[in-house]
């Protein structure tokens, strides 16, 4: 389950992943483009520390982009290059928004979602008074089994349209061929299953 704030942010999501993309080669997305928002869908973070949030996105008639993000109450050591923006969050204050990839708990929370078959996590509103928040997407494993290492430590590699992190693949442009494993397919609105990452053998 992820609880959600009804909070304001600054600056807000589609803001820090517009400013971000025009500095990825994949992406061909030019400065001060319009982001827009396709699907998005959480993991849970066992430890409940880490918000782990996965942005489908476009740009004109450009291709829809995946973008995994982490947010965290502090800076993550030795992440730097990994680093969005920081974000003042109305209600948990000043966050450290993170492309994902350089993120161990995101790889953790990934592998284990393809290795056993998991799917992304129920929302809930953090004040019971507040409308449930709308689901804009939803993500499944493939896999069956009942566990999966957990990952510590990352040191991912991006060639073309794919980062690559350890045995993990995950796509940055929807519709790059991806390498044969186990899966986690995405849908949002509009959208077929889309295979957004792998586990390889």
């Amino acid at each position: 389950m992820a609880v959600i704030h009804n909070a304001e942010l600054r600056p807000s999501k589609t803001e820090a992943i517009g400013g971000w993309l025009p500095d990825q080669p994949w992406s061909g997305v030019e400065p001060g483009a319009e982001v827009v928002v396709d699907g998005r869908f959480r993991f849970d973070d066992p430890d409940g520390e880490v918000g782990v949030e996965t942005y489908l996105v476009h740009v004109g008639e450009g291709p829809v982009l995946h973008v995994p993000l982490t947010y965290r109450g502090a800076p993550l050591a030795g992440a730097s290059d990994f680093l969005i923006t920081e974000m003042d969050h109305s209600v948990l204050g000043r966050r450290w928004v993170y492309d994902a990839a350089g993120d161990p708990v995101y790889a953790d929370v990934l592998r284990r979602a393809i290795a056993t078959g998991g799917h992304e996590a129920r929302l809930e509103a953090a004040v019971a008074s507040d409308a449930p928040p709308p689901s804009l997407g939803s993500a499944v494993g493939s896999g069956s089994a009942s566990s999966s290492p957990t990952v510590h430590v990352v040191s991912p590699t991006t060639d073309g349209a794919l980062t690559t992190i350890g045995d993990l693949v995950i796509v940055r442009v929807v519709g790059t061929p991806l390498p044969d494993g186990e899966t986690l397919t995405a849908t949002w609105a509009g959208s077929e299953p889309t295979v957004v990452a792998t586990l390889r053998a």
